[in-house]
């Protein structure tokens, strides 16, 4: 009886398919070249050979060796055509099918053509595969090392040539991924250098006018400022600083008399460590802000830490966000900057402190200043002045002008400082106001040893004083 079936649905086939054309019109029609859709894509081909190849190639199913290995014959190759038309596996799910399996193509059912004009179902499967019977290329795919003749031959088997290209396409997504974020840093970095030139160091010759330099951000410098606090190393530098880390965790475990069952809010939130200290030394509600994306890291490490009953973490700056409190009883941030007020967010943390601090509550750091030193280290000014005159044997001096303007940061050695300290500012961040960060100061160094000036070196101390029954003081 199945016999008779197939017979009788191959007739059926042979009559549909012919539509008064005889056999001969047609394998002339395929060898002028066709248009053959391919049986994985919807990409068309010019005739059976060149889909044949495009499918070998683009996709890794080579036909004559699928024929062979499966051992196919008309009818067979006919029933994975319709098979492959209907169902559309992938070639993988397909190479999983070895010689003894029963191949979900064997139901007669895949006799009636998904399309009766496909020209694949006239193609002599039987033909191609006695011509190609002697190809070398089986169930591997070989090639040469470096692609030179005569070095050492690879072969692989299909299943390892497939596993090989899956590799290399996540390979290739993970390198486009890679270089998209590098370029993105970089473009951060390059816009936050214009900011930080334009508005920070105040280089205008227009007059000095007080005011939240955040708020005259504009979008794209402000998404560059607080991009760049959006990738994780950063974060990271800032934990690792141990000095700075360590002493607002001492400040506030050995204030908890300070902060039990207080309305915290943290400034500049970043991964929240700062809110968790907080928690952990008794504050009833923790209010954590930053505009940075990695709020939403903070916000998982806070679950992570089954804080997240104290703790609230907002997205957005401070300036734009509404607090689900009226009043807060201590504000906290790790604001500071190079030169402590360079890159800093005090403004931001001044702008909290008018609109949201209670009557008697405090910030903290409550007091910091700003103390210069001279240092006469050669050293140091061969590695940033001197550098210039020899650089691969070429003259670079008019570079010194230029690189003699910019600060670096650098860890100096305390033996090759020369003067006695001179504070130059002192800030009360609990009572001070935008204007008071502009400031112009006259001072003077004395000498305490011989030796010759190469640099002027700044410092500051942060101190954790007002209401503190423990004291602490930050020295950076």
């Amino acid at each position: 009886m199945a016999s008779k079936e197939v017979s009788d649905n191959f007739e059926e086939f042979e009559e549909d398919s012919d539509d008064g054309e005889g056999w001969e019109e047609k394998e002339e029609e395929m060898e002028e070249g066709e248009d053959v859709m391919c049986l994985f894509c919807q990409q068309r081909l010019l005739g059976v050979d060149e889909m044949f190849k495009h499918c070998r190639c683009d996709h890794g199913f080579d036909m004559a060796w699928a024929g062979r290995f499966w051992q196919l014959d008309s009818i067979q190759f006919i029933k994975l055509v319709n098979y492959v038309r209907t169902e559309k596996p992938s070639c993988e799910d397909l190479l999983k099918y070895k010689p003894g399996d029963v191949p979900p193509w064997g139901s007669d059912n895949f006799m009636k053509p998904c399309n009766p004009d496909d020209i694949l179902l006239q193609f002599d499967i039987e033909d191609m595969l006695e011509n190609t019977e002697n190809s070398p290329m089986m169930n591997s795919v070989s090639t040469t090392q470096n692609g030179s003749p005569g070095e050492a031959n690879m072969t692989l088997s299909l299943s390892e040539y497939h596993e090989l290209c899956h590799r290399l396409k996540v390979a290739e997504e993970k390198s486009a991924k890679a270089d998209e974020q590098i370029h993105e840093l970089i473009q951060n970095m390059e816009k936050m250098k214009v900011v930080t030139k334009d508005i920070v160091m105040l280089q205008s010759q227009e007059p000095i006018k007080p005011q939240n330099i955040i708020e005259t951000l504009t979008e794209d410098e402000d998404d560059a400022y607080f991009g760049s606090y959006a990738h994780f190393s950063i974060h990271e530098e800032m934990l690792k600083d141990k000095v700075r880390t360590e002493s607002y965790r001492d400040f506030m475990y050995q204030n908890t008399d300070l902060f039990k069952d207080k309305v915290v809010l943290d400034v500049g939130c970043g991964t929240g460590i700062l809110s968790m200290f907080a928690a952990r030394s008794g504050a009833r509600q923790v209010i954590s802000v930053d505009q940075s994306d990695v709020v939403y890291q903070a916000m998982d490490i806070i679950r992570e830490n089954s804080l997240e009953d104290r703790v609230t973490v907002i997205k957005g700056r401070i300036e734009d966000v509404d607090l689900p409190v009226d009043k807060v009883d201590i504000i906290i941030s790790e604001w500071m900057g190079y030169f402590l007020l360079f890159e800093s967010m005090l403004d931001s943390v001044l702008y909290a402190r008018d609109k949201y601090l209670a009557p008697g509550g405090v910030v903290h750091p409550d007091k910091c200043n700003i103390s210069l030193v001279a240092s006469g280290d050669p050293d140091l000014h061969s590695k940033h002045v001197t550098f210039w005159d020899n650089v691969y044997g070429y003259k670079m001096t008019c570079m010194k002008s230029e690189v003699v303007k910019e600060a670096s940061v650098e860890v100096v050695k305390s033996e090759k400082i020369i003067t006695d300290a001179v504070v130059v500012k002192e800030i009360d961040v609990c009572t001070c106001r935008l204007e008071d960060l502009q400031f112009h100061k006259h001072f003077s160094l004395t000498v305490k040893e011989d030796g010759q000036i190469y640099a002027i070196v700044s410092y500051f101390d942060m101190f954790f004083d007002k209401g503190c029954s423990s004291k602490v003081y930050l020295m950076d």
